[in-house]
């Protein structure tokens, strides 16, 4: 799965963009990256939204038990790949049919964040239990959403482009050769909202997160990590 979005809506990291200048490399533009996927993602679907906004997936090669998924409901976009254990039990609160699943179940749980202020973020991400990475655009407010489990065990991957979009995906090669080392891989049991401001761990909500320049050997230019008692760093 692919999430394109200009600086409209998202400014791009301070750490990345410091690691890109920190180590120069080529980088491609996000139309270039967009078409990129498309041409090597056997049966992708890209979704353009706007003027700002680009999403993209395919089910080719995708886990049988870690599917992707896509919906949009109310001008709520949604990219989900992964499972949820306690998908029943979700349901239920959120007041949804046996036959929701995933992707429609995150939508839903965003809108209640949005619509029953001060609803904390990390309580929404926090009540997740599975393996999961997922991208919310919320066009009707311009909010971005993105989250990773507590485990990582769904790669996703952020960057920014050439043109300065910050781009998400859970396919390392293809945000390479765009974002050269303006590139890491997201915190696992953390989210990015653009309404909140920042990047947060929802395990451990009030602890900072820094991100520690990486060796000019790694593939990426920097490594998230969340400090205090539960640290731990973040790997691919």
């Amino acid at each position: 799965m692919l999430g394109v979005f200009s600086s409209a809506i998202v400014s791009p990291p301070d750490e990345l963009v410091a690691a890109g200048s920190r180590t120069p490399s080529p980088k491609t533009t996000s139309a270039a990256l967009l078409n990129r996927f498309v041409d090597t993602k056997p049966s992708a679907v890209s979704i353009q939204i706007g003027d700002n906004v680009q999403l993209a997936y395919t089910h080719h090669s995708e886990s049988p038990l870690q599917p992707r998924s896509f919906a949009v409901k109310d001008e709520i976009f949604c990219l989900f790949e992964g499972g949820l254990d306690n998908l029943g039990s979700l349901r239920q609160q959120y007041g949804l049919a046996k036959s929701a699943n995933e992707v429609i179940l995150v939508i839903e749980a965003y809108k209640a964040l949005r619509d029953r202020a001060p609803y904390p973020p990390n309580h929404v991400v926090g009540h997740l239990s599975g393996n999961f990475a997922f991208i919310v655009y919320d066009k009707s407010t311009s909010t971005l959403f993105v989250a990773s489990d507590q485990f990582g065990k769904v790669p996703l991957y952020w960057g920014i482009t050439a043109d300065g979009y910050v781009a998400f995906a859970d396919d390392i090669e293809l945000l390479k050769g765009a974002c050269g080392k303006s590139l890491a891989s997201f915190p696992q049991g953390c989210f990015f909202s653009t309404a909140v401001g920042e990047l947060r761990s929802f395990e451990n909500p009030k602890n900072k997160i820094t991100a520690v320049p990486a060796k000019e050997e790694e593939i990426w230019g920097a490594t998230f990590m969340v400090e205090g008692p539960a640290v731990f760093a973040v790997t691919k």
